[in-house]
């Protein structure tokens, strides 16, 4: 079965990472993905680039566009007035999450008139019914989880609250998900659960980002690739990793996948190619 896609990007904060993005929307767009989302910078930093580059991709290039929102650095009313600007711009998808702390902040602490939570969020967004709303979930413990279920109690907090579907954090091993899944079943979860997907560009960094969010990562991945960089071949052996977690996960029952693209395409297209997803639209209908 070949599965459905989706794609994350970051705005831009200079001239280069703009090319960056440009190039990676081009280069993906022909895989006609289910839906593409802008995130935040850490802390929120980048809400106005983050609204420009939303509006600029639905726009030029005629892809439905998920928004992230997230409690971080604002008030309820200003959150509210930039989902206000997103629905009267056409962008009916959120991606409602709490957030990051801010840059110098070691837990996130709530605007004294903010959401405290993504839950809060999620009800006053579903409260505007303007919106198809998508949350976050967490296949290996959330940093700030308090015991080993909070995760799926939680997201089970957000789909009640309105959310329609979910977006797990990158994990490294398809049985992490698998395990995750049949807890939330368990739980009386029955929205869509969609695994997020990583193809690691540099294991250095990656591992840096497995660190900070959570993500569990296995012996024998660290092993690999200190191996593969030492051969010079670390990625091939991504392309190799994340399209095996990918078919595994299709061979589990899953239908979409979700790809962290870190506004570089080549890895992502590949994995895509290797599943047998082709180019379906020609560039000069997405240009």
């Amino acid at each position: 079965m070949t599965p459905n896609v989706s794609f994350e990007f970051f705005p831009p904060q200079s001239l280069d990472a703009s090319f960056r993005l440009w190039k990676t929307v081009k280069d993906l767009a022909p895989l006609d993905p289910n839906f593409v989302s802008v995130t935040y910078g850490a802390g929120g930093t980048t809400r106005k680039l983050t609204h420009e580059a939303v509006a600029a991709i639905n726009k030029n290039y005629g892809l439905k566009v998920a928004a992230h929102l997230t409690c971080v650095d604002a008030s309820r009313t200003e959150t509210l007035k930039i989902a206000s600007a997103y629905a009267a711009a056409g962008i009916k998808d959120i991606v409602a999450l709490r957030g990051d702390a801010p840059k110098g902040q070691n837990k996130f602490i709530p605007h004294k008139d903010g959401f405290a939570n993504s839950v809060e969020l999620i009800a006053a967004l579903s409260e505007t019914s303007d919106f198809n709303i998508r949350v976050g979930a967490y296949p290996d413990p959330h940093p700030d989880a308090r015991g080993t279920d909070a995760d799926v109690e939680w997201l089970k907090r957000k789909i009640d609250a309105g959310a329609s579907s979910a977006i797990t954090q990158f994990f490294f091993e398809a049985d992490t998900f698998f395990r995750f899944r049949d807890k939330c079943a368990a739980a009386g979860i029955a929205a869509p659960i969609v695994p997020g997907i990583l193809p690691i560009d540099s294991w250095k960094k990656i591992r840096g980002f497995a660190a900070r969010s959570g993500a569990v990562i296995p012996t024998w991945l660290d092993e690999a690739y200190e191996k593969a960089m030492r051969d010079d071949r670390e990625e091939l052996l991504s392309i190799a990793l994340a399209t095996e977690l990918c078919s595994h996960l299709i061979e589990g029952g899953v239908e979409d996948l979700h790809f962290y693209t870190l506004n570089k395409p080549h890895l992502t297209r590949e994995v895509c190619h290797a599943m047998g997803i082709q180019a379906q639209m020609t560039l000069e209908k997405v240009a």
